[in-house]
């Protein structure tokens, strides 16, 4: 099935099921053109998007008071900066093993020489101090260019919040940021960005939510039904899903501002994949209402129903381009096995992306110029390859697959800066929720707890 949805549904599921039967049979005719092979030329720098990668090394920040809450505070700080920087994908960041012995905690303690030459030959140094006084925690930073010996100073930040482990990490995730904005060509850092997804760990599956890098999960529904498909809206203020419960299968809304479930209508018949426009004011979803699953675009409240798909098929999946708010990609079995299809969002001017293969749930770069899928393009009974990540630009559909034969993986979702991408995938025996540079490296793992399915990145 094309939506962990459609498993659920009833009689729905029944057509999916017979419709899937008979697109084996087509299967045999599939063919892939040579023009759609990968040109990986394309998708070099991707990541760094034309800014130098800067080779940055980062001090580990000294204490600045004798109060004892000092040294927890300070290990979470310095191993939380050193992460965020090093996750960034656009700095060479120097191993510790080859700073200096003596790390500054302010700006007279510098040694350019120290930091700029070998071993550590670094272009940029991060530094600073923590203190803890009377339950309050203050936090000095300085970024340095060490080559400059003349006016060396590129940032300079203090920060002071309660003095606790949340907010040494908070803190370090809003420096690691100005970093980046700074020297990534000001494009703001994904440090503070959330990722919200579906996990079992309770016994149901619900919806949760993290930090972009793994820490603070916590369960946001508590249904005891089924929630699935959660998709962040622009401005991070309510989350919209999928409930699989005994009223049918409707999309629900989560507030974060009020913490509870806000009003959204039945729009009928089976309705799944609700996707934010960028303005925040539009939903597009998938609704059978008419019988055939179709594309509709609403407002954000459920109201002024437009539909826009028209073809024969299921059409789910959609997603709009974040960077116009003009386009709307999504999937559709109009021409046989579920393909990615582009289209205006009222519609018009509908294009394939794909050709072969088994394509499913697309996910658009914040600059509009990318689309990034689950592929599995060698489909069908005892036929070699698993599903995998692929990304495409879109102006002229060419491709490079960003996982390789690694369990399944599907439900990839693009960070904020564009940088990024989040995807499912079942390479560890059960499915977690994995993250990665957008050109394929650096993949990790960020759950370890249950089944955890269907990352969406917030929009900042």
């Amino acid at each position: 099935m094309w939506e962990p949805e459609a498993r659920y549904l009833n009689p729905q599921s029944l057509m999916l099921r017979r419709y899937s039967q008979y697109l084996l049979v087509l299967l045999s005719f599939v063919i892939i053109p040579a023009s759609a092979h990968s040109q990986n030329d394309k998708f070099k720098g991707i990541v760094v998007n034309g800014v130098e990668k800067v080779r940055i090394a980062v001090a580990d920040f000294k204490a600045a008071t004798a109060d004892p809450g000092n040294g927890a505070l300070l290990t979470t700080f310095n191993q939380v900066l050193f992460s965020d920087l090093q996750n960034a994908g656009i700095f060479d960041v120097v191993s510790k093993s080859f700073n200096p012995l003596e790390s500054p905690g302010s700006p007279q303690d510098v040694k350019l020489d120290a930091w700029g030459n070998p071993p550590t030959n670094a272009a940029m140094l991060a530094f600073g101090n923590l203190g803890v006084s009377n339950g309050s925690m203050a936090v000095y930073g300085w970024l340095y260019d060490v080559k400059n010996t003349v006016a060396p100073q590129v940032l300079g930040k203090q920060y002071r919040e309660d003095a606790t482990q949340d907010n040494a990490r908070l803190i370090a995730h809003r420096f690691a940021d100005e970093i980046i904005f700074r020297l990534g060509g000001g494009i703001p850092g994904i440090a503070e960005s959330k990722v919200v997804f579906v996990s079992t760990r309770t016994g149901t599956k619900e919806i949760w939510m993290m930090d972009y890098d793994g820490y603070g999960e916590h369960q946001i529904t508590h249904l005891g039904s089924v929630a699935l498909s959660p998709r962040i809206s622009p401005d991070s203020s309510r989350v919209a899903f999928v409930e699989l419960g005994k009223r049918g299968v409707n999309i629900r809304m989560y507030s974060f501002d009020l913490n509870r479930l806000i009003s959204f209508p039945t729009i009928g018949g089976t309705t799944i994949s609700p996707a934010w426009a960028p303005d925040g004011l539009h939903l597009a979803f998938s609704s059978s209402r008419t019988g055939d699953p179709e594309i509709y675009v609403s407002t954000a409240d459920g109201g002024d129903i437009k539909r826009v798909t028209q073809a024969h098929g299921p059409d789910v999946s959609p997603v709009w381009n974040p960077k116009t708010g003009a386009q709307i990609a999504w999937v559709s079995g109009r021409t046989g096995l579920p393909q990615i299809y582009t289209m205006e969002s009222d519609g018009a001017n509908v294009q394939r992306m794909t050709d072969g293969g088994y394509a499913v749930s697309p996910s658009w770069s914040p600059d509009g110029q990318w689309l990034t899928f689950a592929w599995k393009r060698n489909y069908g009974p005892g036929i070699p390859g698993g599903q995998d990540i692929y990304i495409m630009y879109v102006a002229d559909k060419s491709w490079s697959q960003l996982t390789h034969d690694a369990g399944n993986n599907d439900f990839p979702s693009w960070s904020p800066d564009g940088r990024h991408i989040v995807f499912q995938s079942s390479r560890t025996g059960q499915t977690e929720i994995w993250s990665m540079l957008a050109d394929g490296t650096e993949q990790h793992q960020l759950t370890h707890s249950g089944q955890n399915t269907q990352p969406n990145w917030s929009w900042k």
